[in-house]
């Protein structure tokens, strides 16, 4: 082993095969995704149930998951029983965020694979690290300019340039953690805090100017309650947060424990 390499081990660096890092990020994103669920099944559901009621208080007493009257003059509405209940949808959504959570945690570990190439940064930095940049990206960047809306707010005819929107200011939010991270790359062998403060001022100027050329989105009704909107939001930024912050911990910690399985052999053999 080489001297550059030495102290990397010694600290817990990101060692293993492609299909190790694999394993560990499906577990890891397991863990995350149902943590994320209680976090949602506790604090965002509640809201959820507050919001159908709007909805259905507004709509003249359907239950969610009805069709709504049909637009043609005269056509009798026809009810239709919703596909899932509500607590089948609560319950389902450790079973969604456990596989979204594995399928984050797999491209998670992709991402690792691929990092620890160009850094010399410890195993569990380095999963704390894309935790915190993935968060930036997918949730922090979209969230602040399209943030998320309960079900009783949006109109169904623009639910197709929303989606677009989404991909648009994700792409965006990749972009901004990318520039900055190459911005951190570009200043080496400054102080730190320089580094720091030109990497944050490339990422902001980038958000910045995305968010001016991206177009607005405000489709909550006047007679929406705002603290229930302000409240629905919170949640969902719970629930997100809670899934990356796991998931970095979770890899984090993994990687430390196959590290040390590693090392102490080695030193009872030494």
């Amino acid at each position: 082993m080489s001297e550059a390499t030495e102290p990397r081990t010694a600290v817990g660096a990101l060692t293993g095969s492609l299909k190790t890092l694999l394993i560990r990020g499906l577990l890891a994103g397991l863990i995350a995704g149902l943590l994320a669920a209680t976090v949602g099944y506790f604090v965002g559901e509640p809201k959820i149930d507050a919001a159908i009621a709007i909805e259905e208080a507004a709509g003249g007493g359907h239950t969610h998951g009805e069709a709504a009257e049909p637009a043609a003059a005269g056509a009798p509405a026809e009810e239709e029983e919703a596909e899932v209940s509500r607590p089948g949808q609560k319950a389902g959504q450790f079973l969604a965020l456990g596989l979204a959570g594995m399928a984050f945690g797999a491209l998670f570990a992709c991402a690792a694979n691929v990092a620890r190439r160009h850094t010399t940064l410890s195993g569990p930095r380095l999963a704390l690290g894309l935790a915190a940049g993935g968060w930036l990206a997918i949730v922090a960047v979209p969230f602040f300019k399209y943030p998320a809306n309960p079900p009783a707010v949006g109109d169904p005819e623009t639910i197709n340039d929303r989606t677009w929107l989404w991909v648009a200011v994700v792409l965006l939010g990749f972009a901004a953690v990318g520039l900055a991270v190459y911005a951190y790359r570009l200043l080496n062998g400054q102080l730190d805090t320089v580094r720091l403060i030109g990497a944050t001022a490339v990422f902001v100027l980038v958000t910045a100017i995305g968010y001016i050329l991206l177009p607005g989105v405000d489709e909550v009704k006047a007679d929406f309650p705002p603290s229930l909107l302000w409240q629905f939001r919170v949640a969902s930024l719970a629930e997100t947060a809670t899934l990356w912050a796991a998931l970095g911990l979770a890899f984090a910690a993994l990687t430390e424990f196959a590290a040390r399985g590693v090392r102490e052999p080695a030193a009872v053999a030494a």
